[in-house]
């Protein structure tokens, strides 16, 4: 139906049945021409009607129908079909060649959609991670800005236990004096340092000293 030329291959396993020997002998001269012979009648009347298509699915249904109509006219002559196997369907080489751009075709269609469907999961996983390595960076950053609160508390706490007449705010002046020292030795170390101008004076460590407590301030005054 499809008015394409296939070329069928095929095996057929035969035997002369002992009792009727003599019509085996004496009736065919040619047993195996009028056997493909048969077959080809057969072949002719169903595989027409089949699409290209249906012809590689039900290639055993037709071995099948062969075999029954052999069996009917060999056994006249002797013979008992034991087996019929379809090897293979060979369809002309520009159908061939059609069936294989086809099946290529497909097989791209589908690869590109498998590719996409990586991609997709990867730019998921990869979203994924990013907000997991954010909030995990959070989460560190909040624990560590509460410690220092909670060191500075305790330190401001200790001194003015320990030297009376001392303020919280005194108290926390020296602290920011004492980071801020810190701070340019830490500089200073540095494998790679470079050179680092930074106004050095009393009178300038005041000032980041209000600097900081007041921006301290504002950010209490903006949670409440």
């Amino acid at each position: 139906m499809d008015n394409v030329f296939v070329q069928l291959i095929c095996t057929i396993q035969y035997r002369v049945v002992k009792e009727n020997a003599d019509d085996a002998f004496y009736e065919l001269q040619n047993p195996q021409q009028q056997i493909q012979a048969y077959v080809f009648d057969v072949v002719r009347a169903i595989v027409p009607r089949m699409n290209l298509d249906d012809l590689f699915e039900q290639k055993n249904d037709v071995a099948k129908a062969v075999l029954e109509e052999l069996e009917k006219v060999m056994a006249d002559y002797g013979y008992s079909i034991e087996h019929i196997l379809m090897v293979d369907i060979i369809p002309d080489a520009a159908v061939r060649k059609a069936m294989n751009d086809i099946n290529a075709a497909q097989r791209l269609q589908l690869a590109s959609v498998y590719k996409g469907e990586a991609e997709k999961i990867l730019m998921v996983k990869k979203a994924e991670a990013e907000a997991e390595a954010k909030y995990l960076s959070g989460v560190g950053i909040a624990k560590q800005r509460q410690a220092i609160t909670d060191g500075l508390r305790e330190n401001i706490l200790n001194f003015s236990h320990s030297v009376s007449g001392t303020s919280a705010k005194e108290v926390m002046d020296l602290i920011m004096v004492t980071q801020y020292f810190d701070t340019i030795k830490e500089l200073g170390d540095g494998s790679k340092n470079t050179t680092v101008f930074i106004p050095h004076g009393p009178g300038h460590v005041k000032d980041i000293s209000n600097q900081i407590r007041d921006g301290m301030m504002q950010a209490s005054s903006s949670n409440v």
